[in-house]
């Protein structure tokens, strides 16, 4: 199946917010951005460089923009997804019933092309994996558990290890070894399911 149908396929799969991704679409449709399937959403290329992409959750809908700390944001529409982690990302978040504001996506997209053609990128930092020694324990002992979780993007591996390294008592820490052992099995993240309209 190809990028186009993939994302036609995730679409239909997002019906709660099908009229503000067709709208999306449309509008990076008109540019010179090449549209693929990244990380399982629909996104929006230029030189390999993955510039935007559009995520359909529960309570949400964003457009996000992957060196949007660029973006001069006159009317304040922009936030951060995640205070104090995220660095150069950006979204547009859209709630239920709201209508896409097509000229100020169009600006924003407009200037994310620019601002890639000026070179003005934030350099992703390697983060380093820190394994809990209770999920180490699990992988070591479950050879069919240790290949899932190498198998795993390096996001969903960190989500899992920071999970179960952040309880501070071990018996909590043994707990949630064992709640996301299946889930890693299963090869999913563990917040795909907030994914998910």
């Amino acid at each position: 199946m190809g990028d186009a149908k993939k994302i036609d396929a995730y679409i239909a799969k997002h019906q709660k917010w099908k009229d503000q991704l067709e709208v999306t679409r449309e509008i990076l449709a008109a540019t010179e951005l090449v549209e693929a399937i990244k990380w399982g959403s629909p996104s929006y290329t230029l030189d390999s460089s993955i510039l935007i992409s559009l995520v359909g959750f529960k309570n949400h809908y964003a457009i996000w923009f992957h060196q949007g700390v660029f973006l001069e944001d006159k009317k304040s529409a922009l936030i951060t997804a995640q205070e104090g982690t995220t660095k150069g990302m950006r979204q547009l978040r859209i709630e239920a019933g709201d209508k896409i504001n097509k000229s100020l996506v169009r600006a924003y997209v407009k200037e994310t092309i620019a601002n890639h053609r000026a070179g003005k990128k934030i350099a992703s930092v390697k983060k380093v994996l820190n394994v809990s020694v209770e999920l180490d324990k699990a992988l070591q002992k479950d050879k069919r558990l240790k290949a899932a979780f190498k198998a795993l993007t390096p996001g969903r591996q960190r989500e899992y290890a920071d999970h179960v390294a952040s309880a501070k008592q071990e018996k909590t820490r043994l707990s949630r070894v064992e709640k996301v052992v299946p889930q890693i099995l299963l090869g999913v993240g563990l917040h795909d399911k907030y994914k998910n309209c």
